[in-house]
């Protein structure tokens, strides 16, 4: 079944509609959690390349068509998801990165941590305690200064 010339445009024209108010929901949607401190500037800077160029393929017809007659796709709203998906897949590389640096701090937070803890517990002249019996956090006991 295929669609008469005018039907075509006028499907392709709604989808173009449609991927506008995508793009401002985008942008809106980060602007206010970014106002209520629930996204760093650093992010929401990635999301509204996001949507801005979203926003910019679906206003400019002739770019989105260059793009993807280039990109060897036929289809434009294909192109505008490609481009969509390829941000997304670019933030979840810089999510990655972002998530393999903190856990790498994190390691050598808890590592400085016991150190420090085992530096404390030799100043105040107890054996170290094992991992297993001290929970972090806990406060030394008083009887254990005291007794040494």
């Amino acid at each position: 079944m295929s669609l008469s010339p005018g039907a075509l445009a006028s499907t392709l024209a709604q989808q173009r509609v449609e991927v506008i108010i995508g793009a401002v929901v985008i942008c809106g949607g980060i602007f206010e959690l970014l106002r209520r401190k629930r996204l760093m500037e650093r992010y929401a800077l990635l999301w509204f390349a996001t949507g801005i160029t979203l926003l910019v393929l679906a206003l400019w017809k002739g770019l989105l068509t260059k793009l993807s007659h280039a990109a060897g796709i036929h289809y434009l709203p294909s192109a505008l998801f490609a481009v969509g998906f390829l941000f997304v897949l670019a933030m979840l590389v810089h999510a990655s990165m972002t998530i393999s640096r903190l856990t790498d701090q994190s390691t050598i937070l808890a590592q400085r941590l016991a150190l420090l803890q085992q530096r404390l517990d030799q100043q105040e002249g107890g054996s170290p305690r094992s991992p297993a019996s001290a929970a972090p956090g806990e406060a030394p006991d008083p009887q254990r200064a005291t007794a040494g």
